[in-house]
């Protein structure tokens, strides 16, 4: 009796993408982008692009976005894994 084993390698890579409520959190409150922009020091683009997970913001912009919307850091920012096995 014959028998045949297949092994299987896989590279696996785990990425860890921040994702955001900034913008359910900003409509809230009922502010605009340009609104929040204002109250933290940055442009609507630079909002925009956060509200979309095209950029992540500093410690401190991070901060002054809980302090605004008044929400906790976990609550506005959290970690998701992304797995790609190559």
């Amino acid at each position: 009796m014959e028998y045949i084993f297949c092994i299987y390698l896989f590279k696996i890579e785990v990425i860890y993408i921040i994702k955001n409520s900034v913008k359910q959190n900003r409509n809230e409150k009922q502010l605009t982008q340009e609104e929040l922009a204002e109250k933290v020091g940055v442009t609507r683009q630079t909002i925009g692009l956060i509200e979309k997970e095209k950029y992540n913001p500093t410690i401190a912009l991070g901060l002054k976005l809980c302090q605004v919307l008044n929400k906790s850091l976990d609550q506005l920012f959290w970690l998701e894994e992304d797995v790609n096995e190559k």
